[in-house]
C-alpha cells in the first residue's frame, strides 16, 4: 500500500515540525505549509489524500482557504481536519454549518489534542488501522 499524503497548513514552525515529524514517523508522506498561498500552490503540484488545516493564518483565514480550496473540482473530495488553536466553540450556531459545507472531517482544538489523538483522527480519516505500540 503506498503512503498517504498530507498537506499540513500551519503557520508556526515548531508546532509544524512536531506535528509533521509524529505524521513522518506513523508513515505518512508530509508536506508543511505555513501560508495558505503556499498550500494552494502545493496543491496544484501533488495530490493529497488529507489536508489539516490552521484556522490562524497570515494573510488568509484558514476558513477563506477552506472555500478556495474547496472551489477547485480536483481538490472537492480530499478530506480536511481542523487543528486549530481557536474553539469550534468561537463559530457558535455557524460551526456545524461550516463543517458540513466545507465537508470538515474533525475539528480538534490544539490546546486539548495531544499528537497522538491527532494521528488517531488521521488514521480514522485516511482509514488506516491503528499503529500499535509494539
Amino acid at each position: 500500500m503506498s503512503k498517504k499524503k498530507i498537506l499540513l497548513i500551519e503557520p508556526d514552525n515548531i508546532i509544524g515540525g512536531v506535528v509533521s515529524s509524529g505524521l513522518r514517523e506513523s508513515g505518512y508522506i508530509i508536506t508543511h505549509c505555513r501560508t495558505a498561498q503556499s498550500a494552494i500552490n502545493a496543491a496544484d503540484k501533488e495530490n493529497y489524500d488529507l489536508v489539516i488545516c490552521e484556522l490562524l493564518l497570515v494573510s488568509h483565514s484558514g476558513i477563506e482557504f477552506l472555500y478556495e480550496f474547496r472551489s477547485y473540482k480536483d481538490w472537492q473530495d480530499v478530506p480536511v481536519m481542523i487543528y486549530s488553536s481557536v474553539p469550534a466553540s468561537e463559530f457558535g450556531s455557524k460551526s456545524k454549518g461550516l463543517t458540513s459545507e466545507l465537508s470538515i472531517g474533525a475539528y480538534l482544538y490544539k490546546p486539548n489534542t495531544s499528537l497522538e489523538q491527532l494521528i488517531k483522527n488521521v488514521d480514522s480519516l485516511l482509514a488506516v488501522p491503528k499503529h500499535e505500540n509494539s
